[in-house]
């Protein structure tokens, strides 16, 4: 390694491009060591020595037989400036390591926030780490206890533990209890389900917070905003852009209705910061900028429009399952969101004999197992993915 290392190489970042739109073909390499290596193979062969592991062996999180998970695929933009980022590789931590990168997340948040009734806010690498410090946020305000539904994701228990806070769960949201110390947490979009628990609820608490990391993006879009009415009488919301806003991991934002009092108090000082550290993070990276980038490209109308059509997918997807009389849906789709399953055939034998280009997920509600599709694809093709579950069908009943 040397210095030339640290500076653009051309015919490098060409033949990843070249590799990446198939202009080129790889070549089959060995498997990686599985120790470190003493004496390096440089950059050219190293990065085809990945290629199977980083491209040719990973999802296509965009092929039209994925209807599985909450993970989208992303617009060729970000990939663009996950590249330019890489090669500055800017600390938000520290005004003069950027500058300009601090200012791209403001200007995200600005964005962003305006459409939930918050105030403002910062981005974090995930809604795990957006709900920890919404819970941190609302702890410092006096809450003793986290109150969530029994649909919340597992990041509030993991929240309320790390805090040292008791944790509650209810079935109901109109019988909670004494919720004056509390922080109750409810969900939008359900990680199983996609079902939205009333936005209205836990009136009476001293914090409420929603954790809208998949449906939160439906406020962009005229045809389904209303989904999410009462959202900005919330005191905070976490979001998931690597979510439904097609971002790259790892990008979310957590959102206060009063920004400045919560961002002082869960900020730290330290005597080699100029500025406070906001949060549950110390070194950040501009992860702002791929999204900043998309939404410029597209607009909230592009971006609406690509949420419109996702939520019309799952809307095929139902129908038809419902023309097949061997297959049952357990309700109509939720924020997109989907189970159904075969009546005959269990799902972890649908999901072995699946074909390589057809994924679904599966999940248990009630202690009941599913087929679970979410509506992250806006490629996916509801025939194929019900063709390929049949087929899957078909060759389980003849084990």
């Amino acid at each position: 390694m040397n210095v030339e290392d640290f500076q653009p190489n051309k015919q490098l970042l060409l033949h990843a491009v070249a590799l990446l739109t198939g202009a080129e073909a790889s070549i089959p390499s060995e498997p990686l060591p599985s120790e470190l290596p003493e004496v390096g193979i440089g950059s050219i062969d190293a990065l085809q020595a990945m290629f199977d592991d980083v491209l040719g062996k990973s999802r296509d999180l965009g092929a039209p037989g994925f209807f599985a998970h909450m993970d989208p695929p992303t617009p060729a933009i970000t990939w663009a400036m996950h590249l330019w980022t890489a090669s500055r590789n800017q600390n938000l931590l520290h005004p003069d390591t950027a500058p300009r990168a601090r200012e791209l997340e403001k200007l995200a948040v600005d964005w962003i926030a305006p459409w939930f009734g918050m105030s403002g806010g910062h981005m974090t690498p995930g809604s795990t780490v957006a709900n920890l410090t919404a819970i941190w946020a609302a702890r410092e305000s006096g809450c003793r206890m986290v109150v969530s539904g029994s649909g919340a994701h597992l990041s509030i228990r993991k929240a309320a533990h790390i805090l040292g806070m008791e944790h509650r769960i209810v079935d109901d949201w109109s019988n909670t209890g004494d919720l004056t110390n509390a922080v109750a947490v409810i969900t939008a979009g359900a990680t199983s389900t996609g079902e939205i628990e009333p936005l209205d609820a836990a009136s009476d608490a001293r914090w409420r917070h929603i954790d809208a990391a998949w449906s939160g993006p439906l406020r962009l879009s005229d045809r389904y905003r209303h989904l999410l009415d009462g959202i900005e009488k919330a005191d905070s919301v976490a979001i998931s852009a690597h979510k439904w806003l097609f971002q790259p991991k790892e990008s979310a934002f957590v959102l206060f209705a009063n920004h400045e009092s919560a961002h002082k108090s869960i900020s730290v000082e330290g005597a080699y910061l100029s500025v406070p550290n906001i949060g549950v993070l110390g070194s950040h990276g501009a992860i702002a900028a791929p999204l900043v980038a998309m939404l410029l490209a597209f607009g909230r109308e592009g971006i609406a429009d690509l949420i419109d059509k996702s939520m019309a997918l799952a809307d095929d997807l139902a129908a038809l399952v419902m023309a097949e009389k061997d297959l049952e849906l357990r309700s109509s789709p939720n924020c997109g969101v989907l189970c159904w399953r075969h009546r005959n055939i269990n799902v972890d034998e649908i999901k072995r004999h699946l074909p390589d280009d057809v994924m679904v997920s599966s999940t248990s509600v009630n202690g009941e197992q599913w087929l679970r599709s979410v509506a992250a694809n806006p490629n996916a093709n509801p025939a194929k993915v019900v063709a390929g579950v049949m087929q899957a069908a078909e060759q389980a009943s003849r084990k």
